[in-house]
């Protein structure tokens, strides 16, 4: 009688460790997972915004005690990978203006309102990239036109290529970028409430891209 139980609480144990090295795999595998900032490695194609992996925000200067912090909450945008990489490649990002979330509800209604943003007539916030001027390894300077409500302006973003890889749970291919940048919202014609909320809007990015699965 004995004996049947230690096979059986053995048995157990063996199960418990069977299950618990299965559930390492997937963590393991992210852990070790090969990002390369080699830019001839990226396939040729179009790519979409990852819809859960990426994060825009603005910061503005607010009564010269801080910088008050607005994020997005939706956008979606492309980017065409060409050969040549970084400097033969496209970008078209569009931000949901209703999106903006300051944390505070009644800001958020004054920016989404007709004295800022005026989200409910202008829904979008757009940006094309039109040109690439390289400053180093996987580094340089996106300059690109920025549109906010009827106003188009040039912006240049300093933009770093993370890398490229195959995505391990998602097993798409995968380009990773940051970026930021600053611009007027004077000329915009945003400069509601100056000089109590600052001129310069610094543009902070983190965004992954995913090419398309057949």
């Amino acid at each position: 009688m004995r004996a049947v139980t230690v096979r059986a609480g053995l048995t157990a144990a063996a199960v418990a460790i069977g299950a618990l090295s299965m559930s390492a795999c997937t963590p393991l595998r992210v852990v070790t997972q090969t990002v390369s900032a080699d830019e001839a490695q990226v396939p040729v194609g179009e790519y979409k915004l990852d819809a859960d992996h990426w994060s825009v925000t603005f910061d503005v200067e607010h009564l010269k005690y801080s910088r008050v912090v607005m994020r997005f909450d939706h956008a979606h945008g492309k980017l065409d990978w060409k050969k040549g990489g970084l400097e033969a490649s496209t970008v078209d990002v569009a931000i949901d203006a209703a999106s903006v979330d300051t944390k505070v509800p009644l800001l958020d209604k004054m920016v989404k309102g007709p004295d800022m943003f005026d989200a409910a007539t202008y829904p979008t916030i757009h940006f094309v990239g039109t040109h690439f001027v390289r400053t180093g390894p996987s580094k340089g300077k996106l300059e690109g036109d920025l549109t906010i409500r009827t106003v188009t302006r040039p912006v240049t973003l300093d933009v770093t290529f993370n890398g490229y890889g195959r995505n391990p749970l998602t097993k798409a291919n995968t380009l990773g970028f940051s970026g930021q940048g600053t611009f007027s919202r004077a000329q915009f014609g945003l400069a509601t409430w100056y000089p109590a909320v600052g001129n310069d809007v610094h543009v902070r990015i983190e965004a992954e891209f995913e090419q398309p699965q057949d």
